[in-house]
Formats: structure tokens, sequence, C-alpha cells
């Protein structure tokens, strides 16, 4: 039994807070919400984000970020891309001792470009980090808080962390694999988000499943080139953390990527549906990165330089799904030839 942090009190952190309190684990839940952390203390409920579910008992809700860390040297990182570098630069000011920080989110730092085990490594002092480590794959929080069966991979650098953190989530109902390919993971888990917003396009605007499965094949196609081209093993994408991840978040009415893409397909702005999501819908900001990547990279990603063009530059979805059936001939097993010839 061990005394974990879990930093972020929406659905994903309060799920893995359920799992590692379902191994045994003594639990400090932190969130910025004060009235959302009473709620989970005083009614063992988190309403707001994974309505219906009860909490065990020992996972306790804390607003106070200092008071969340101490006794901890495993912390679960599991707040929005965005605030990630706000949270991280807190934290190093309040432990004296080195941790292991465990990133569950899925996404990649517009214009800096950085996965976000770079911009763990970047913000904390490395006497204070012993590890990073990811945790990702095809895993709605909706249904991981349910003990649903569950399959996920556990990723770094150093192995025997990937372990480590593989032994605190494992159980019968959540299954942990391990993968030494950080930057495939990172990578797999973050852009599928593009193409469950592009898959959710298609559906709102009536184009049906032949669309959706052409959309998620070749949105494996664009993920496996630019993840490769970074330095990223392809076998990974076929995995977990490529298409199973990819699956999941096209296809299901829990990913707030595909609901976003709908409402766009049905004409919706993006200012509109952000509004009415009223979470972090994480593929908006990847696709910005997701586009940048590609020129950087010289990487041909046109499903995500399509969508980029809808979400910022105005361009109507149907014509941007027009134009994208409108493209040049060529050859399916392209992609493939060209990732085995790079290796």
């Amino acid at each position: 039994m061990e005394q974990i942090t879990v930093l972020g009190a929406g659905s994903w952190g309060t799920a893995l807070a359920i799992v590692l309190a379902d191994n045994g684990h003594n639990v400090k839940l932190w969130g910025h919400r004060a009235d959302l952390i009473k709620e989970i203390n005083e009614t063992r409920k988190n309403e707001k984000y994974l309505p219906g579910v009860e909490l065990p008992n020992n996972v306790v809700g804390f607003s106070s970020l200092e008071e969340s860390v101490v006794g901890a040297h495993t912390m679960v990182l599991a707040v929005p891309t965005k605030a990630i570098r706000d949270v991280l630069r807190d934290l190093s000011k309040m432990i004296q001792e080195s941790i292991t920080i465990v990133h569950v989110s899925k996404g990649i730092e517009p214009d800096t470009l950085l996965r976000i085990s770079e911009i763990i490594e970047e913000e904390m002092p490395s006497h204070l980090l012993r590890d990073v480590v990811v945790l990702s794959g095809p895993s709605h929080a909706e249904e991981v808080s349910k003990r649903h069966i569950t399959t996920v991979t556990s990723s770094s650098k150093n192995m025997a962390a990937a372990e480590y953190i593989q032994d605190l989530f494992n159980n019968q109902h959540f299954r942990v694999y391990t993968n030494p390919d950080i930057i495939g993971v990172e990578i797999g888990g973050a852009l599928k988000n593009i193409i469950a917003l592009a898959a959710g396009i298609t559906d709102g605007l009536g184009y049906g499943d032949n669309a959706k499965a052409a959309l998620i094949t070749r949105g494996l196609a664009e993920i496996a080139r630019l993840g490769s081209k970074m330095g990223g093993n392809p076998l990974t994408f076929s995995g977990l953390t490529g298409i199973g991840d990819l699956i999941v978040t096209c296809t299901s009415v829990h990913s707030r990527n595909w609901r976003a893409g709908n409402l766009l397909g049905k004409g919706q702005k993006l200012e509109e549906v952000l509004e009415n999501m009223g979470m972090v819908v994480e593929g908006v900001r990847t696709t910005k990165a997701g586009a940048q990547l590609a020129h950087k990279y010289d990487v041909k990603m046109p499903i995500t330089e399509a969508l980029n063009d809808v979400l910022f530059n105005g361009k109507s979805p149907k014509v941007a799904v027009d134009t994208l059936m409108a493209r040049g001939k060529t050859h399916e097993m392209e992609d493939l030839v060209n990732i085995m010839e790079n290796r």
C-alpha cells in the first residue's frame, strides 16, 4: 500500500484514483475547485465529471496543492495540457524529495511542439524528478470508473519505472502492458484526438460508416508517418496507443473530441461548441500542434491540415472533406514502404 497523489479531479483523474484505491493505495485527489473537493469528501461522488459513480473511502479530496503532495513519491498528472506548466511550477516549489510523475494527458504543446514528458523534464528540476512515465491507451473515464474491462500501456525511458507503474495500476479490470517507445506512445495518444474530431465531423455531416472507416485508416497512416519521423517505433501505432485508442475515440459517444467534431459537422461554430461542451477538448490545441509538426518534419498530413483549416481558418467542414476526396491519386502502401525504408 502506497500514498499516491492524483493531480486533477476531472473525469480521468477521478477514474484513475478509483483504480488505485481499488488496489489498496491511499489516494489524495487534488482539484483547484474547492466546491468540487467538498462534494467528493462529503458525498463520495464527483457528479459533474462522473455522475452516479461512488468513490472508495481511501480517496480523499484536497483543494490545497501543498497539502495534497505531502507523503507522496508518485504523482499522477491528470490536468489538461494547457495547465501542465503552471501545475508543475507550483509543484516544484512544494516538494523536497525526488518523485515519479505519471502523466495521463494526451496532447502536444502548440508552438514549442513538445510532448508532455518533455514539458515535465523542462519544468521540473532534475534533482526532484526521479522518472517520467506515460500511461495511455483506449480508456474512457466513464467506463474505467465503473470497472469495465480496460487495457492501457505504461511507457518510460526507464523500463523499471514503467513496470513499477504497471504494478501500481494493474488489476482484474484494468490491465496494464509496458512499451519502451515513449515517443510513439505519446504521439499516438495525442494525434488520435485530431482524427476523432474529424470523425465526429463526418458523422455530423451524415457521411456514414464507410467514410469514418476510411478516415480512421488514413488517419492512422498520418499518425504513423509523423510518429516514425519523430523517432517512434512503427509497431507502436498498431498497438493500444495507436489503432486501439484511435478506434475508441473515433467511435464512442463518450469521446469529447468526437462529440465536438459532431457538433462542428452539424454547423456549430468552434467557440459555441467549446462553450457547450464545458470540458477541455484536447484535439483542438493538438490539431494546431499537429499541423506545425507536419510542416517542421515535412510530413504529408492532409487530414490534420484540413481540420486545421476548419478550426482556425474558417473553412467549411463540407468543403474540407470534398477537398480531401479530390486529392491526387496515390498508392495505399506508400506510407508503409517509406516508413520501413527510413528505419
